[in-house]
């Protein structure tokens, strides 16, 4: 064995170890982010931080009627008080707490110094990931996403990066850090458990450039979409939750967590920002793809299986801008489209390269 194949092989098992470190210590800050939302449940007096929190955002009621008085005198000059009834109000309705919530850690110190240590770790794995994925290329001398496990790995990489980019830009979306870290274990434990291949030169068809550039840009907006799906589904239980306020509905325990969440409206808002900041990237990468294919196979586009779900979601989610720029759908229509929108990302990466054949048929499947 020559001392460049020997060289190839140590980096290889390098970014084996370096994938399973990460996965370690994204579990050790997905049980800390998990942590910060126990302890975080329990403010001073040993209150629930999602009920004091909720007493806070709902105003107090005015008093529902003023007792009047009338003075009538008498013969001889003295007054007597006649005490009139109370004015009838109509009956109030139950105040919306449309508030942020007080986030993950509620109102406990304990609880903020966990949250503090699940990002310190959430940071460790970012870089043993970042560097799991760099060897990886390393070891081929190529883009370190030339199938399925290594596409993967990326795309748990920018969702997980999208995380902490946020945090860095000092927004507070440590609320995010449970379903986002587990999202990020489910793909990365997927990939070395089911999707892992040996690293391997590439097919003649992706020798080119446009392998940097096409794929990198549909990983990086994967990794933004999938943020802004997470955003969605919380949306969506925060908002049930806020009608059941209004209803005055009483809510179990684990129900009243969902009050530590920022409002409704700021996830909404939060969701609808994310996919309008990387939809262009994602128009891009398919504009990208066309060209590359022109070079490869002589031809534009061939309504390939890949082709068409990838022209399927840039559908679904410009009719998703589309309709809260002109027909003004906010809320849970917008939140449901989004997440189909995003379903059909999923479908384009996993159902087409497993279970359909076409010409983008490299997903690198292990075999038996």
């Amino acid at each position: 064995m020559s001392n460049t194949s020997l060289a190839d092989q140590n980096l290889a098992q390098l970014a084996n170890w370096l994938m399973y470190s990460a996965i370690a210590v994204y579990l050790l800050a997905f049980v800390a982010a998990c942590a910060e939302w126990a302890f975080g449940s329990r403010g001073p007096g040993g209150r629930t931080s999602a009920g004091s929190s909720a007493e806070q955002q709902t105003p107090v009621a005015p008093s529902r009627g003023r007792t009047r008085s009338a003075v009538v005198g008498g013969a001889s000059g003295s007054s007597t008080q006649v005490l009139a009834p109370p004015a009838a109000a109509p009956p109030e309705k139950p105040q919306v707490p449309v508030g942020d919530g007080p986030g993950a850690a509620g109102s406990s110190p304990k609880a903020d110094l966990v949250g503090r240590i699940g990002v310190s770790l959430t940071v460790l794995a970012l870089l043993l990931h970042s560097g799991s994925v760099l060897t990886r290329g390393l070891a081929v001398s190529r883009p370190p996403w030339g199938n399925m496990y290594e596409f993967s790995t990326a795309f748990a990489l920018m969702a997980s990066a999208a995380y902490v980019g946020l945090l860095a830009a000092r927004k507070p979306v440590r609320w995010l850090g449970v379903p986002v870290l587990f999202s990020v274990l489910l793909t990365l434990g997927l990939a070395v458990s089911v999707l892992y291949v040996d690293s391997a030169q590439l097919v003649p068809a992706l020798h080119s450039y446009w392998l940097w550039i096409h794929v990198s840009a549909a990983i990086i907006s994967g990794g933004v979409f999938h943020t802004a799906a997470v955003v969605s589904l919380l949306y969506l239980f925060r908002d049930r939750w806020e009608r059941a306020a209004a209803a005055g509905r009483e809510q179990s325990r684990a129900a009243a967590l969902l009050g530590r969440l920022p409002s409704a409206r700021t996830l909404d808002k939060l969701a609808y920002r994310l996919t309008a900041l990387v939809f262009p990237l994602w128009t891009f990468a398919i504009i990208a793809g066309a060209v590359w294919a022109e070079a490869a196979w002589g031809r534009y586009w061939g309504w390939d299986p890949k082709e068409t779900w990838a022209f399927i979601t840039w559908v679904a989610y410009a009719a998703y801008l589309h309709a809260r720029a002109t027909a003004g759908w906010k809320g849970r229509r917008a939140a449901v489209l989004g997440l189909v929108a995003f379903a059909t990302f999923v479908f384009n990466y996993y159902g087409v390269n497993i279970f359909i054949t076409g010409l983008h048929s490299y997903g690198g499947l292990p075999t038996k």
